[in-house]
C-alpha cells in the first residue's frame, strides 16, 4: 500500500500544478485515506518547530525594543542633540521610525513572495543593525532620523514575515499557542528598552548604549535564520516540492509529512502560481477579508495602545509618578496579559478574546477620563490614571495586541497571503505614524478628558465591529475559513 501511495505521490509530483487538484481529489478518496487513519492518530511534536518559531519571533522582540527604545532616554537625546522643548521634533523621532516601517511593509509582501520567509527575515535585520548603528553614533537630529528611518524599514518587514512564517511552520493544534509567542516576544522587547533605559538619567550618553544593544539580537536573528526551516507553503508555491516534504519532516515529524503535503494541495488547488493582481485585493473577491485585516489593525492603533507606550514617561511625570516604576508596571502588565491569551487562545478562541480585550479597553480609558475630571482629588487623580493605564495595558495584551497578527494569516488564503498582509500591515504604520506624531500636541491642544474619550469611542466601535464581522477561526481548518469568508466564483 505505502509503495502504490509512493508512485502516485511522484507521479502527483511531475504533474502541472493545475492538474494536482484533481489528482489529489482521487488519492484522497483511494489509497490515501486508509493511511490517514495511521498519519493522524496524533499530533505533531510542538516541540521540532518550537525553536524555528523562537528565532523567528526575535524579530517581534526588536519590534518592541525599537517602538520602547525612545521612551525613557527621549529627554537625554533631545538635551545632547540640541531639540530640547521641541515636541515636534521629539515627535518625529518616534514618528520617522514608524514612517520607515510603513515603506518597509509596503514591500513586506513582495519580498516574503520573492526570497521566502527565511530571507525576509534577514532582510529584516540588516537594517535595523545599521540604522541602530547610526542612531547610536549620531551627533545631530538629521542623523538621529535617519538611523531611525533605517530601523523602521527593517521594523516594516518584519511583522508580515513573523506572521507568515508562524502560521506556515506550526502545527495546527498549536497555531494559536505559536502566534501568541509573537506578543510575548513584542512585550519582552519592550520591556528589556525600558530596563535598560533606566539609567538614562544617571549616566551621560547611555542612550547610545541603548541603541548599540539592539545591534546583538539583531546579528543573532540573520545569522540563526540561515540554520531555520523554510515554509513548506512558499517551497510548495515555487514548485520545489521535495524541499517543501523535508522541510515538513523537519517541523512537523517523518510521519507527518504525507498528510501535510495533501492538505497543502488541498489548499493551494493549483492556482498559487497566478499573479495576485492589486485589483483582487481592492475589489475583487478578496476585498472582503482584505478589509476586516485593515480594519481590525486600524482600530488597534486609534484605541490609543501606542501613545500609551511611547510616551508613558511624559503622561506619568505630569501624574506625578517616577516613569521608571511606572514603565516597569506597564512592562508587567502587558507581559502578563499576553501569557494569559496565549493560554487562553486555543480555548476561548479568537474572537472572544478580541471582544472582551477591546471592551475592556474602553472601560480603562474611561477610568482615565475620570482621572483627568477636574473635581477628581489629587490622590484619588493619581491613582485612577495609574491604575486606568495598566488596566488599559493590560486588557489589550489579552486580544487586541496578539489577536489581529495571528488571526489574519489564517483568513487569507495561501495565494494572496503575504500580499494582504502587507497592504494591512501598511494601514498599521500610517496610522501608528500620525499617532506617534500627533499624540502630544492633541493631548495638549484638546486635554486628556476628550482624547482618551475618543480612544474610549474607538474601542467600542471596535467591539461592535468584531461581532459583526469576525469569524471564529479556532478548531477550523483553514479550508473551512476560506469558504465562510470568500464568495464563490
Amino acid at each position: 500500500m505505502w509503495e502504490r501511495e509512493g508512485r502516485a505521490f511522484s507521479m502527483y509530483k511531475r504533474m502541472p500544478s493545475r492538474d494536482r487538484s484533481d489528482v489529489m481529489d482521487v488519492e484522497e478518496n483511494s489509497a490515501f485515506s486508509q493511511d490517514n487513519m495511521d498519519v493522524e492518530t496524533s499530533n505533531p511534536s510542538m516541540w521540532l518547530s518550537f525553536p524555528h518559531v523562537v528565532v523567528g519571533t526575535l524579530s517581534s522582540f526588536l519590534f518592541g525594543y525599537h517602538l520602547g527604545v525612545v521612551n525613557e532616554p527621549l529627554e537625554s537625546i533631545s538635551l545632547d542633540l540640541g531639540f530640547s522643548g521641541n515636541t515636534l521634533a521629539e515627535g518625529l523621532v518616534v514618528s520617522t521610525c514608524l514612517g520607515g516601517a510603513l515603506i518597509g511593509s509596503l514591500f513586506s509582501g513582495w519580498i516574503a513572495d520573492g526570497v521566502g520567509p527565511r530571507r525576509a527575515f534577514q532582510l529584516c535585520a540588516l537594517p535595523m543593525i545599521i540604522g541602530a548603528s547610526t542612531s547610536a553614533t549620531t551627533k545631530t537630529l538629521a542623523g538621529m532620523l535617519i538611523g531611525r528611518f533605517l530601523v523602521g524599514t527593517g521594523m516594516g518587514i518584519g511583522p508580515s514575515a513573523v506572521a507568515l512564517y508562524v502560521t506556515e511552520v506550526s502545527p495546527a493544534s498549536v497555531r494559536g499557542t505559536y502566534g501568541s509567542f509573537i506578543q510575548i516576544a513584542t512585550c519582552l522587547g519592550l520591556m528589556v528598552a525600558l530596563f535598560i533605559g533606566i539609567p538614562v538619567k544617571e549616566i551621560a550618553g547611555w542612550w547610545r548604549i541603548c541603541f548599540w544593544v539592539s545591534t546583538i539580537p539583531a546579528g543573532f536573528l540573520a545569522v540563526a535564520m540561515m540554520f531555520c526551516a523554510e515554509s513548506p507553503h512558499w517551497l510548495y508555491k515555487q514548485g520545489r516540492i521535495a524541499e517543501a516534504e523535508a522541510e515538513f519532516e523537519r517541523l512537523l515529524g517523518g510521519s507527518h509529512v504525507k498528510y501535510a503535503m495533501v492538505e497543502l494541495a488541498k489548499l493551494d488547488r493549483g492556482d498559487d502560481t497566478d499573479t495576485v493582481k492589486l485589483s483582487e485585493l481592492f475589489y475583487g473577491r478578496h476585498f472582503r477579508v482584505v478589509y476586516i485585516g485593515s480594519t481590525l489593525f486600524a482600530l488597534q492603533q486609534l484605541s490609543g495602545i501606542n501613545a500609551v507606550f511611547y510616551f508613558s514617561s511624559s503622561v506619568f511625570k505630569s501624574a506625578g509618578v517616577p516613569s521608571d516604576v511606572a514603565n516597569a508596571f506597564i512592562g508587567v502588565a502587558n507581559l502578563s496579559g499576553s501569557i494569559i491569551a496565549m493560554l487562553l487562545m486555543d480555548k476561548l478562541g479568537r474572537k472572544m478574546l478580541l471582544l472582551w480585550s477591546f471592551f475592556g479597553m474602553a472601560i480603562s480609558m474611561l477610568v482615565q477620563v475620570a482621572a483627568a475630571n477636574t473635581f477628581v482629588s489629587g490622590s484619588a487623580s493619581l491613582y485612577l490614571s495609574v491604575g486606568g493605564m495598566l488596566m488599559f495595558v493590560l486588557t489589550f495584551a489579552l486580544g487586541a495586541g496578539p489577536v489581529p497578527s495571528l488571526l489574519l494569516p489564517e483568513i487569507f488564503p495561501s495565494r494572496i497571503r503575504a500580499k494582504a498582509m502587507a497592504i494591512c500591515m501598511s494601514v498599521h504604520w500610517v496610522i501608528n505614524f500620525f499617532v506617534g506624531l500627533l499624540f502630544l500636541r492633541l493631548l495638549e491642544q484638546l486635554g486628556p478628558q476628550l482624547l482618551y474619550s475618543m480612544f474610549a469611542s474607538v474601542c467600542m466601535m471596535a467591539v461592535v465591529f468584531v461581532k459583526k464581522n469576525v469569524i471564529e477561526t479556532k478548531g477550523k481548518s483553514l479550508q473551512e475559513i476560506e469558504v465562510a469568508l470568500l464568495p464563490q466564483e
